[in-house]
């Protein structure tokens, strides 16, 4: 095949990618393990707020400091499927040293193994899709792995509550142990040979060069595997300064300053209107967002590559003002899980175009999974101011402007992206 040939898209076969649906899935229902279980665990072994306090900070830390190494890591792999495997087996062991080590030393040593596995982890599950299925393909492939997800963290919420409650908290970190086995079967299930290495990092197989992608991107090409491309620290500081690269992150970090708080900020309003029902309020409001998501993310890969990536952006950061303006303005208590519908609607976006955009604007480079880990902390770093903002609001003001405050926040999300964030989606049919 020579240069300029026609491409043909790749042709994984279906039990590789009925293996990567299940992998995903057991995935959320490892990591469903963790979150709120911790608390509620570490409270029955007579810990202390603070000393759970001080766990939680120190891997949010971690999982902040990790998101680039981590995605330069799975950059630097030949097998993403390996880097997987260890990744969820580093998570299963610190699910077991929970559940039978529950000591402040040895605690706070799987809290850090859990974070930094789990700024691996992600990258793997988007490199694997991309080296399977390529750019051609890979806004469905998002939208399905988005599905499998968010059923998967839903399902095992609601199992792992009843064996809280059934035997005891140690059991949900025993069982979140126990699903390491079938998740490496499924893992094992992908065959190796079908995923390319050099897709998986953005390259384009059979070409070396590492420069950004030109307007109209280029074709994937399957007559063979090049050798890995060379990648300097130039090239990652011109990648860096990617204009579109770099509104795309403001646009992220905005979201996530406005977004990371508006539920637990909700959650205080509920309690206070509808003491006796809070919970079971709460509880449908996160589960109807995560079904939500499960219908409706690979409907948005498909119209991605019908319609482009720029509207169903702008759709989805245009939910979040709306949704806090509700907020502010929205007493009645049941009216409130109505709205928080709304944020099923931008994750099912969000969870496609995010690694969506990367893949188009990181195309040719080799960077995919390090861009992921970019995006990922500026995700981390807005999440993390976001309760701050948001607390400071609430206690001077209210909740109401607090919820507005949020609001602005978010509209300042979406005009960012309406002025200055273009069409990232190849030209012309052909270069998908």
């Amino acid at each position: 095949m020579t240069e300029n040939a026609a491409p043909s898209p790749p042709r994984p076969s279906q039990r590789s990618l009925r293996r990567l649906d299940w992998f995903v899935f057991l995935v959320a229902d490892v990591q469903t393990g963790f979150g709120p279980f911790i608390a509620v665990y570490l409270t029955t072994q007579k810990w202390t707020q603070v000393e759970i306090g001080l766990v939680m900070t120190v891997a949010g830390l971690v999982s902040l400091a990790g998101q680039m190494p981590g995605g330069a890591l799975v950059d630097a792999a030949r097998s993403e499927r390996t880097v997987a495997g260890v990744a969820v087996s580093a998570i299963a062991l610190s699910a077991l040293i929970y559940a039978t080590m529950p000591v402040f030393p040895a605690v706070l040593v799987a809290a850090i193994v859990h974070a930094a596995a789990s700024c691996v982890l992600g990258p793997c599950i988007a490199a694997i899709s991309l080296g399977l299925v390529g750019h051609s393909a890979i806004g469905e492939r998002f939208g399905r792995n988005a599905r499998f997800a968010s059923i998967g963290s839903g399902l095992s919420a609601a199992a792992m509550g009843a064996c809280g409650y059934f035997f005891s908290a140690q059991s949900v970190f025993l069982v979140t142990a126990a699903l390491l086995i079938p998740t490496l079967l499924v893992l094992r299930g992908v065959a190796a040979e079908e995923i390319d290495p050099d897709r998986a990092h953005g390259n384009i197989p059979g070409r070396s060069s590492c420069r950004p992608p030109k307007q109209g991107g280029d074709p994937d090409r399957p007559d063979g595997r090049s050798q890995p491309s060379t990648r300097s620290p130039a090239d990652l500081l011109k990648l860096l300064k990617n204009r579109s690269l770099r509104v795309f992150g403001v646009c992220i970090l905005l979201f996530h300053l406005a977004n990371a708080a508006m539920l637990p900020l909700m959650g205080s309003v509920l309690t206070t209107r509808s003491s006796e029902w809070a919970t079971v309020l709460i509880g449908a409001c996160i589960v109807g967002p995560q079904l939500v998501v499960a219908l409706f993310s690979p409907w948005v890969g498909r119209q991605a590559e019908r319609l482009g990536r720029r509207p169903l952006l702008l759709a989805g950061f245009a939910a979040l003002p709306i949704r806090g303006l509700l907020f502010a303005t929205v007493s009645d208590p049941y009216l409130l899980v109505v709205v928080q519908l709304l944020d099923g609607l931008t994750a099912a976006v969000l969870s496609v175009m995010v690694p969506l955009t990367v893949a188009d604007l990181t195309r040719g480079t080799g960077r995919f999974n390090l861009v992921q880990g970019v995006i990922g902390t500026m995700m981390g770093v807005g999440a993390s101011l976001s309760p701050t903002l948001a607390g400071y609001l609430s206690d001077t003001f209210g909740s109401p402007i607090a919820f507005l405050g949020l609001a602005v926040t978010a509209s300042l999300c979406l005009a960012t992206a309406w002025l200055l964030m273009p069409e990232t989606r190849p030209s012309t049919p052909g270069d998908r």
